[in-house]
């Protein structure tokens, strides 16, 4: 099978690139006008938005990266990070709840490529400003300590990515905060109310004053859900505070407070009982330094992370709750340089610290505390580019690096990444290696400690790893169209899982392999200024068959339209083939049987900008709608999804 989808990827790579190289370059999409008229009809005519994606770039390792921009998520009426991204092609979402995500997984979380189901642990690394962002204990991240809010684009890796962002990063979304960047100031006020009684209000303020800049956000969710216990609740605070030191040197503190819950309603054909209320409460402060010269650039970062998670209620019993505390903390430093002509050479040095604790408390047996236990990862990383040739005419980019991880607890690890980027002026090829590395959490001296009676032979563990393979092309047609094609293949081996006796005691052991392949495409189209089109496909080939969040299709699209000036349409569209959800299990010879439909859905949001009489306050008034064809689905056996839902708002900024 592999074989044979190789054979029909490199076969379609080269039939795209037959077509596309004899595509003139200078194509147009319209006649052409004098510069002076080009000039006014530019200034008259809004430019709307790229629709579902800011766009995919390929970065100078060979990796193809997709960007979501805060445009976007304004367009997808997201309220956070899954509705954001559910769009974005390799990325697959689950969420029983329209506001909160419930712990995780099936509760409410994002998957690339089938990446991101094991729990506990997980193999996706969050990042907020390059800072990694999960829970400590569990090594997986939550949704809604990542608020929407604050995002200013958000960077989708979907291979492993050692060098960049070293442990748990088989694939990565890096979220970049807002910054004021022009001098003045800002104000926006946010409003809307939809179905099920949810109501949104964000509040967002910033200025830039002479070398001084900041940035405020503050914003409030909540809704009753679609169903009985699908009530939910976000709060978020964000702070971001610059100061330029000199011509090439800034200083910034980020601080953000999240806090929030979310009720899980149970399998509606009662089955099994409720499992509670998920409660967080996370505060995020990022200390950075940085530098930018013709020569190079690069940062210090401080940060310290903390949290807890209130688990209660679970199967439906009051008191049985899991209490988490969690803090991630370090140092985090690089720098890019370009010391010659097309060289580039980054040096880096990471220090984490994962440390947590956890209380269980059960009304019928004796309550258990897992006193708090720090882990540490140092991880120094090396990379080094060349681009040879011109980007006007034909180049190569071949790239090489490794970061090498020392771990307090376990073996360490060593992992490579190589690319190669060739291109002819619109065309470019693009092919890279990469090897993932993702070490066991604190949570296997938890089960060894609370759940699994004997030896668990934790300390024995190895990391889990990944080989990722990548090779596609893009073809672009001036700002008008960009095409993308990409085949990559991942080999998993040495994930952990429980060996059950006999003979006694279980174990904790590195056997288990897996294999997910498949192929990619987007296309982006410009015709006008006003008007913008996406679509993209994703096909994935897994063994075994039943790994969960791997639908063997998806598909979305989308288009951005402004009409009679003030009016803007946005509507997207995905399809999602049937697939086996829920986590993947952490034990041996687990069969996965949970599988839901296949489903499409098409959402849609109308906007009206208005300009206010006084204050030069511009506005916005908007009608979002979900599931405007009333498909019925789920994205967790048992937990059927809202039907057809609407919102409107108003969004006003001075």
């Amino acid at each position: 099978m592999k074989l044979r989808l190789f054979r029909r990827t490199m076969a379609s790579l080269c039939a795209l690139c037959t077509i596309i190289l004899f595509v003139p370059s200078g194509m147009a999409f319209a006649e052409e006008r004098p510069e002076e008229e080009e000039a006014l009809r530019l200034e008259e005519i809004v430019v709307v938005a790229p629709a579902i994606i800011e766009g995919n770039e390929v970065n100078e390792y060979g990796s193809l990266v997709t960007v979501v921009s805060k445009e976007q998520i304004s367009d997808l009426n997201a309220q956070d990070l899954p509705s954001a991204l559910r769009r974005t092609p390799g990325v697959v979402i689950s969420r029983h709840n329209p506001i909160g995500s419930f712990g995780g997984a099936e509760g409410g979380s994002i998957f690339i490529r089938g990446q991101g189901s094991s729990r506990p642990g997980a193999e996706i690394q969050m990042l907020v400003d390059g800072v990694p962002k999960f829970v400590s204990v569990w090594t997986h991240p939550l949704m809604d300590v990542l608020s929407v809010d604050m995002v200013d684009r958000a960077e989708v890796y979907k291979g492993a990515q050692p060098v960049l962002f070293g442990n748990m990063s088989f694939g990565a979304v890096n979220l970049t905060t807002k910054r004021r960047l022009v001098e003045g100031f800002t104000t926006s006020i946010h409003g809307a109310y939809g179905s099920y009684d949810t109501w949104v209000e964000v509040l967002e303020h910033g200025g830039k004053v002479d070398k001084f800049d900041y940035y405020l956000i503050q914003s409030y969710r909540s809704s009753d859900g679609h169903r009985d216990n699908s009530d939910g609740e976000l709060q978020n605070q964000f702070g971001r505070a610059g100061y330029e030191i000199s011509e090439n040197w800034d200083f910034s503190l980020v601080f953000n407070r999240t806090d929030n819950w979310a009720d899980d309603p149970g399998p509606a054909d009662l089955s099994a009982p409720s499992e509670g209320r998920f409660s967080t409460e996370d505060y995020l402060t990022i200390a950075t330094l940085s530098n930018q010269y013709k020569q190079g650039e690069g940062y210090l970062k401080v940060y310290w992370d903390s949290g807890d998670i209130d688990w209660v209620d679970q199967q439906g019993t009051p008191g049985l709750d899991t209490l988490t505390d969690y803090n991630n903390y370090g140092v985090r430093a690089r720098e890019t340089l370009r010391a010659w002509d097309g060289g580039q050479l980054l040096a880096g040095l990471d220090i984490d610290y994962i440390s947590g604790e956890v209380d269980f408390l059960d009304p019928v047996n004796p309550d258990q505390h897992f006193e708090r236990e720090t882990f540490r990862l140092v991880a120094p990383h090396v990379a080094v580019s060349q681009q040879l040739g011109s980007k006007e005419n034909i180049y190569a980019i071949p790239s090489a690096g490794f970061r090498y991880l020392s771990h307090s607890e376990f073996e360490n690890e060593t992992a490579p990444q190589a690319g190669v980027i060739v291109g002819y002026k619109d065309t470019e090829f693009h092919a890279s290696y990469a090897r993932g590395v993702n070490y066991p959490g604190v949570y296997v001296k938890v089960q060894e400690e609370i759940f699994l009676p004997g030896d668990n032979k934790w300390k024995d563990l190895k990391a889990e790893l990944i080989d990722h393979f990548e090779v596609g092309v893009s073809h672009s047609i001036r700002d008008k169209i960009r095409m993308d094609l990409t085949y990559f293949n991942d080999d998993g081996k040495d994930r952990i899982v429980v060996s059950p006796p006999p003979p006694f005691p279980p174990l904790l052991t590195n056997i288990e392999e897996y294999t997910i392949e498949g192929v990619e495409g987007t296309v982006t189209l410009s015709p006008l200024p006003e008007l913008a089109f996406f679509a993209g496909f994703t096909y994935l080939d897994r063994d075994p068959e039943d790994l969960p969040y791997t639908p063997e299709w998806t598909a979305s699209s989308g288009v951005n339209y402004r009409f009679l000036e003030k009016f803007r349409i946005s509507l997207d569209a995905q399809y999602v083939d049937e697939q086996f959800v829920t986590s993947r299990a952490r034990l041996e010879g687990t069969v996965n049987v949970d599988k839901v439909d296949s489903y499409f859905l098409l959402n849609g949001k109308l906007t009206y900008d208005f300009t206010l009489p006084y204050g030069n306050m511009k506005g916005q008034a908007y009608l979002a709608g979900e599931n405007l064809t009333d498909t019925d689905y789920e994205q967790k056996k048992g937990y059927p999804m809202p039907g057809t839902s609407g919102m409107v708002g108003v969004l006003l900024r001075f």
